[in-house]
C-alpha cells in the first residue's frame, strides 16, 4: 500500500490517504509517485498529493515486527523524514513532511524535521515519595521559557515546579 497526503494552502496536509500498489505502477510495472498523484487527482479531482512513508518517523525508518515498530537496519527506506498527518506542512526544499509547531519558541530539528523546545528537557526526571521512587509530571510554559512539573504523589495537582535550566533542578514556585 501507498500512503498520499493531500496538500492545502501553504502546503498544509489536509487529508491522508491509502492507496493499493497496483494503482501507483508505470508501463514496466515500477511504484511511481507521479501515477499515484494521477490516480488520486483522477478519483477526487485535488491535484495536489504526496507520497509519504507510514513507517518513517523523526528521519528514521521503523519495521513491524510482531505488532512493535523496530529501527530498521535498511535506512534507505526512510522518506521524506516523517508520516505525514493532518496539520503538519510539507516543506519542498528539504523534501520532508515537517511536525507541528506547538509553540513559537520552538525550534526546528534539521535532521528530524520535527520541532523542538529551544532549551533541553530536565535531567531529573523522578523523586522520591515516602521511600518510593516517582516520576514527575511535566511540560513546556511558553510563558517562563522552560518547563513546568508538579509531584502526583503527594498530591500535588497544579504546576507549582520550575526547572532551571541554569542550574539544572526543580525550583518550587513561591
Amino acid at each position: 500500500m501507498a500512503h498520499y497526503a493531500k496538500l492545502g494552502i501553504n502546503s498544509k496536509v489536509i487529508s491522508t490517504l491509502v492507496v493499493d500498489n497496483n494503482n501507483c505502477m508505470d508501463a514496466d510495472g515500477n511504484e511511481n509517485e507521479e501515477v499515484g498523484r494521477q490516480f488520486l487527482e483522477n478519483l477526487t479531482g485535488w491535484p495536489l498529493w504526496k507520497k509519504y512513508s507510514y513507517n518513517t518517523r523523526r528521519g528514521q525508518y521503523y519495521d513491524l515486527v510482531d505488532n512493535v515498530h523496530t529501527l530498521s537496519d535498511n535506512q534507505s527506506k526512510a522518506f521524506r523524514k516523517n508520516a505525514a498527518s493532518i496539520g503538519m506542512t510539507y516543506d519542498e526544499n528539504r523534501d520532508a513532511f515537517l511536525g507541528i509547531k506547538p509553540f513559537d519558541s520552538w525550534v526546528l530539528n534539521e535532521t528530524t524535521c520535527m520541532y523542538e523546545e529551544p532549551i533541553p528537557k530536565p535531567t531529573i526526571t523522578t523523586y522520591t515519595h515516602n521511600t518510593q521512587t516517582y516520576y514527575w509530571i511535566f511540560t513546556w510554559s511558553e510563558v517562563k521559557g522552560t518547563f513546568i512539573g508538579y509531584k502526583p504523589e503527594t498530591g500535588e495537582t497544579d504546576f507549582s515546579w520550575t526547572w532551571n535550566k541554569d542550574t539544572l533542578i526543580w525550583e518550587e514556585d513561591a
